[in-house]
């Protein structure tokens, strides 16, 4: 299982990190998904796909970006 960090813009908001947390773990492969307010990252585990990721959350209105990913 891996991990893949991001950094998600315009999360303003505990329903923003809701509405983050719920479009990540919708996603194929995605295990779980820690999403942090005042960091502005979200840590998903599990085998996905990040550019699959980044678009759902782009969808949703919050932009974002690969951070990192072991």
């Amino acid at each position: 299982m891996s991990k893949i960090e991001l950094s998600v813009s315009e999360m303003t908001c505990g329903n923003c990190v809701r509405h983050v947390s719920e479009a990540l773990e919708k996603q194929p492969g995605v295990e779980r998904a820690l999403v942090d307010l005042d960091s502005g990252r979200a840590v998903v585990s599990g085998d996905s796909d990040p550019e699959r990721l980044i678009a759902a959350l782009q969808e949703e209105g919050y932009p974002a970006e690969l951070v990192g990913r072991e």
